[in-house]
């Protein structure tokens, strides 16, 4: 008996090394890193959980596990589950990295995208004037020239990264960079 104890031990110090360690990935993504101990902790569940049951499991407040769902559910990490005669929600997490990396990837790409096209335009429709003005000095025209340059440089750089994204949200990505077989 007491050797079965000290492997469910282990077993837990086992996950609670990996899950520790999606947390921090994911902080280094932007995510904070609870809501990556709450991906990881979910990925290892083999049944949906309650708000409740993820509240127990990582001593957190229920608003801050609610918050965390909607976070995970923002790039698919985490769905919701219908379950018959249960009044609370059930959420399972997304257990495919593959599946996961690219819903999270393409949208943390498709934002950087829109926010700094938005930018790059509303930059050029200062520029442009400045270049195309007969008062503008020469030496000021040469400066917005040089910037309206390496706009239009990053632009292509943008275009690259949406060709990107949409390969990897599409899947298209892995005929490039095939999904190794499973040799387990």
């Amino acid at each position: 008996m007491g050797r079965a104890k000290d492997y469910t031990e282990q077993l837990d110090i086992a996950k609670d090394i990996v899950i520790n360690s999606i947390g921090e990935t994911m902080d280094l993504y932007g995510v904070n890193r609870s809501v990556g101990n709450l991906y990881g902790t979910m990925v290892f569940e083999h049944k949906s959980m309650t708000l409740d049951e993820m509240r127990n499991e990582l001593q957190m407040s229920k608003p801050s596990m609610s918050a965390g769902v909607k976070r995970l559910q923002e790039f698919d990490g985490v769905k919701q589950d219908f379950i018959r005669g249960s009044r609370k929600q059930h959420f399972t997490a997304e257990k495919d990295f593959f599946t996961f990396f690219g819903n999270f990837f393409s949208q943390k790409w498709e934002r950087e995208i829109k926010l700094n096209l938005e930018a790059i335009h509303k930059a050029e429709d200062i520029l442009n004037p400045i270049v195309q003005s007969d008062s503008t000095s020469t030496e000021i025209r040469e400066e917005a020239t040089k910037l309206l340059t390496q706009i239009e440089h990053s632009k292509t750089y943008y275009a690259w990264l949406s060709t990107l994204s949409n390969a990897l949200a599409t899947g298209e990505i892995f005929k490039a960079f095939p999904i190794p077989e499973d040799n387990a």
